[in-house]
């Protein structure tokens, strides 16, 4: 009897030592929320850990939307700047990802809309020139050539569509995700997401043919 308590004993232990575990490892992995809950009291650990989370993503959907790297680290930089300058402005009602895209999409359409204004006639071939390296990256001529169509085509969409297609299909958003970040209601993105994805055929084949 007494060997069975014995052994008893063990397990209990092992199963506290997995929760344990388990708590250091919520730990350690902190919400969004409350990274910018840091950030807005001058944490700088706090900003760091948001910059490593994000500043992949936030690549990806800022060069998709310029189409340029310099344009989308330029992007990037500003919209982590805003993040650091007003966190303390963050409503925790939101979503903290939804707050962090939201800062993000604003700072690429406004660079998009200044670079519309400053270069009106920009040529296409700067969209459509060769390369094989996309995010200092090495690829074949062939995912290139597959790359730069898709960047040439979501050029030619509406702002706004661009923006929603980005955000749901890279960014991974929902459409209530969305509808928060762009101030409309979720049958408008919807809609929008619809007219993004039939453009975005329209403009691929065109871009084969």
């Amino acid at each position: 009897m007494s060997g069975r308590a014995a052994t008893a004993k063990p397990t209990g232990a092992t199963g506290s030592g997995r929760q344990a575990r388990h708590v250091l490892a919520d730990a350690r992995e902190p919400s969004d929320a409350a990274l910018l809950a840091g950030v807005a009291r001058g944490r700088s650990d706090a900003f760091t850990v948001l910059v490593r989370r994000y500043e992949r993503r936030f690549y990806t959907i800022a060069r998709r939307m310029l189409g340029r790297d310099a344009d989308a680290e330029d992007a990037v930089q500003l919209a982590f700047l805003h993040v650091l300058t007003r966190a303390d402005g963050y409503d925790a009602t939101w979503k903290g990802s939804t707050w962090l895209y939201r800062v993000l999409t604003n700072v690429c359409i406004d660079a998009w809309r200044k670079r519309r204004l400053e270069e009106p006639e920009e040529s296409s071939e700067s969209v459509r020139a060769p390369s094989v390296t996309f995010g200092g990256r090495r690829v074949s001529a062939t995912a290139a050539a597959e790359r730069l169509d898709v960047q040439t085509a979501l050029a030619k969409l509406p702002t706004e569509a661009r923006v929603i297609l980005l955000c749901c299909y890279v960014g991974g958003l929902s459409y209530r995700e969305i509808a928060r970040i762009r101030g409309i209601s979720v049958n408008t993105v919807k809609t929008q997401l619809g007219r993004a994805k039939r453009l975005m055929r329209r403009h691929l084949e065109e871009e084969k043919a």
